[in-house]
């Protein structure tokens, strides 16, 4: 897996390709466990839309925590665990795998390679994994809803059962178009963002390949995810969440969804809840990436592999 986050010339580690994708997976996972209440509080205020301006990140925790209890706060975590094994575990995999076969051999990746590799690996894993994104939203906003109109998903499997009988088998894909373009937002400048900037970190000689780097690192490319995806994020979630009106559904595509947003919410309205979105990317990107780094040690350790 160092193959992921160092320059090749450091090392010519080997390693199997299935450790990129089981390594990137355990990271994600267990970054995930300390920022999904602030995914919650994201897509309850993305879904209320206009009627979320008066409501703040904290008013709406304590909103939630009141009636819901801890589990409120956790809602969707099953959906959310998935998401993590399938989309996270993906794109992280195959990041270093595309990046790796693009570049070539011996030599540092550039900028581009690493754009081009963060692009395909994210919008790939997005289109695979998106029947868990429908499945994570529809369970995280479930309890804003009136109780007669909630949807009670028990767990991810019964959330996918019951789509696909209830609705077909295209519902899984409904928002997909958003959430590709987010996700290739998302692995440019979340894991491309990550690498290149700790490669400039490490080159200026003032960093060492440490935690210190690794969080410095990780929050810049945090903050820069964040602030370019969040407009894709609030689209697919108004998407995926929406129900149809006498069989016609309210957003048809990412570009109609996102004017309908701004013309009748203001532009605004496209980053609503930046802070807990931020508070969820940023977190979770520092937080992964730092257990990535843990356990990519972990492995280099166990195959003898030692950065030169």
């Amino acid at each position: 897996f160092s193959c992921l986050f160092h320059d090749r010339t450091m090392s010519s580690p080997q390693i199997p390709a299935w450790v990129h994708f089981a390594t990137g997976g355990a990271g994600g996972i267990t970054g995930w466990m300390f920022v999904h209440p602030m995914d919650v509080v994201k897509t309850r205020m993305q879904v209320m839309g206009a009627a979320a301006k008066s409501t703040g990140t904290v008013s709406m925790l304590a909103d939630i925590f009141k009636k819901e209890g801890v589990p409120g706060l956790y809602s969707g975590l099953s959906a959310a665990i998935m998401r993590q094994i399938t989309y996270t575990t993906s794109r992280l995999g195959l990041y270093g795998v595309i990046r790796d076969r693009i570049a070539p051999p011996g030599k540092t990746p550039t900028m581009l390679d690493r754009v081009i590799s963060g692009a395909s690996a994210g919008g790939s894993a997005a289109m695979l994994c998106n029947p868990v994104e429908v499945c994570l939203v529809r369970m995280q906003s479930d309890g804003r809803l009136p109780v007669e109109e909630r949807r009670n998903y028990k767990h991810i499997f019964d959330a996918l059962f019951r789509i696909i009988k209830d609705e077909g088998v295209l519902t899984y894909w409904r928002g997909c178009a958003p959430t590709v373009a987010r996700a290739m937002v998302v692995s440019v400048t979340q894991v491309g963002g990550y690498d290149q900037i700790k490669t400039w970190l490490l080159q200026s000689g003032f960093f060492q390949d440490n935690l210190y780097c690794h969080l410095s690192s990780s929050t810049a490319a945090g903050f820069i995810y964040s602030a370019a995806s969040l407009p894709f994020d609030t689209t697919k979630t108004r998407m995926q969440t929406q129900k149809a009106v006498d069989g016609k559904l309210l957003y048809t595509g990412t570009a109609q969804t996102m004017k309908m947003i701004a013309k009748n919410e203001g532009v605004s309205s496209l980053w609503k809840g930046f802070l807990p979105y931020f508070g969820r990317c940023g977190g979770h990107t520092v937080a992964m990436f730092i257990f990535v780094e843990q356990y990519k040690n972990m492995v280099n350790n166990f195959y003898g592999v030692k950065a030169v």
